[in-house]
């Protein structure tokens, strides 16, 4: 079903201020690109599973529980080291993110929308 004359124009109007809002799109790249994982996190990561499901099935299979613990053990925590980000990403920030900063620019963005949308009302 295409859109009414009138839906197309507030389509259009609410594109051009979510691109000329600066501070909302920035608050979304902040989210999406926290600086990814390490690929050699990763791949120290995944030895360490491999070498921790080796263990696990040697202590299954000699029948020793400590060897077959210390094997899943050695498997979780290397999965755990391969997946966690560094201290990079939040070290190279160069705005120190505090919760009442966030709160703070948080309160003002809905406060904008707020005034954005009881002028669009007006408009209508």
């Amino acid at each position: 079903m295409p859109l009414s004359e009138h839906e197309q124009k507030l389509l259009e109007q609410l594109e051009k201020q979510l691109n000329a809002d600066h501070e909302f799109t920035s608050s979304f790249e902040s989210a999406t690109s926290p600086g990814g994982f390490s690929p050699r996190s990763l791949v120290i990561g995944a030895i360490g599973a491999v070498v921790g499901i080796v263990v696990l099935l040697l202590g299954i299979n000699q029948q020793l529980i400590i060897v077959g613990v210390l094997g899943f053990l050695l498997m979780c925590g290397s999965m755990y080291f391969a997946l966690s980000r560094g201290t990079k990403s939040a070290a190279g920030s160069s705005k120190p993110a505090t919760s009442k900063a966030k709160g703070n620019r948080q309160g003002s963005f809905m406060q904008n929308l707020e005034k954005k949308w009881e002028e669009r009302g007006r408009d209508i």
